[in-house]
């Protein structure tokens, strides 16, 4: 596989960096870097991976993340099919950590914009009226230039900061434990396991891709994951089981072994553990609120 992309790399003479997305997929290595990052989704669904959270992604999601969080925005398998027509598309914001030093940062009128840097440090996703103003100024943006940009960019930062419609994405006191030569030893796993999760997946599998004993990779997982093997994988099916309850018409059974499950029994335990709902309440929920 390749090494992770940068495609965040600042030019020094630039402020910041505005990338409008349109592709088959959103990129497909799972890596970090040392801006701070925000994306909104404008086409597109499937798997996100931000620091220690899985979670599934659909238009209209807004987020924002610090700089070094690691993180991968993975399309379905249906964007992947050779004669698929579908679109992932994005905007895509980046900008450096001492853009505004000290001097400006330490200032009472930028209070609220310190605390929201300080706060994307667990990752934040933005829903409701904030995210889709935020998506429609971050599309303005892309069409201001000089000094014009720059102040989009900070009113940009000040709604998110007075915004009260937001939720934290990574657990508290999650850390990056990846180092930069591991980036592509986890691009191999994250991919393998992508590939693969909804058949039944052997650790050892998993081990020899990353060159480990099971024992050895079992420990750098959870080191770099915040989570064990079989947790990340619970996880990722309930994720896709999510995903179905809400498009498919599916018995809850069918969905079950769908998604990787063995049997309906444990499928109920480990839903309700992750959601903290059944099944069946978490597609009644849904359905009473659109």
């Amino acid at each position: 596989m390749k090494s992770a992309i940068r495609k965040s790399e600042i030019r020094e003479s630039k402020a910041f960096v505005i990338n409008y997305l349109d592709d088959p997929f959103f990129d497909t290595n799972w890596h970090f870097h040392s801006e701070y990052q925000l994306f909104v989704v404008l086409e597109g669904r499937g798997t996100r991976f931000i620091g220690d959270n899985i979670a599934h992604f659909q238009e209209g999601e807004v987020v924002f993340i610090a700089p070094n969080m690691p993180h991968l925005w993975r399309n379905d398998d249906a964007f992947f099919n050779k004669n698929s027509q579908l679109r992932a598309q994005g905007i895509v914001i980046y900008f450096p950590n001492n853009l505004f030093g000290d001097c400006l940062l330490n200032k009472d009128e930028m209070l609220g914009i310190k605390q929201l840097l300080e706060r994307s440090n667990r990752g934040i996703e933005f829903q409701g009226q904030t995210g889709k103003k935020i998506a429609n100024m971050m599309k303005d943006l892309l069409y201001l230039p000089g000094l014009e940009g720059i102040i989009q960019l900070l009113s940009i930062l000040n709604v998110l900061s007075e915004s009260t419609e937001y939720q934290y994405i990574s657990s508290l006191g999650y850390t990056n434990n990846v180092k930069e030569g591991e980036k592509d030893r986890m691009n191999e796993v994250y991919t393998f396991i992508m590939q693969n999760y909804r058949k039944n997946i052997l650790l050892e599998e998993v081990a020899e891709i990353a060159s480990m004993s099971p024992t050895s990779f079992s420990r750098f997982f959870k080191v770099r994951t915040n989570k064990s093997f079989t947790s990340f994988l619970t996880e990722l099916r309930i994720g896709y089981a999510c995903k179905l309850l809400l498009e498919d018409d599916n018995t809850i059974a069918q969905i079950c072994y769908e998604s990787g499950c063995n049997t309906l029994s444990n499928f109920n335990k480990q839903f309700k553990e992750v959601t903290h709902k059944t099944p069946y309440a978490y597609k009644k929920e849904y359905l009473k609120a659109i």
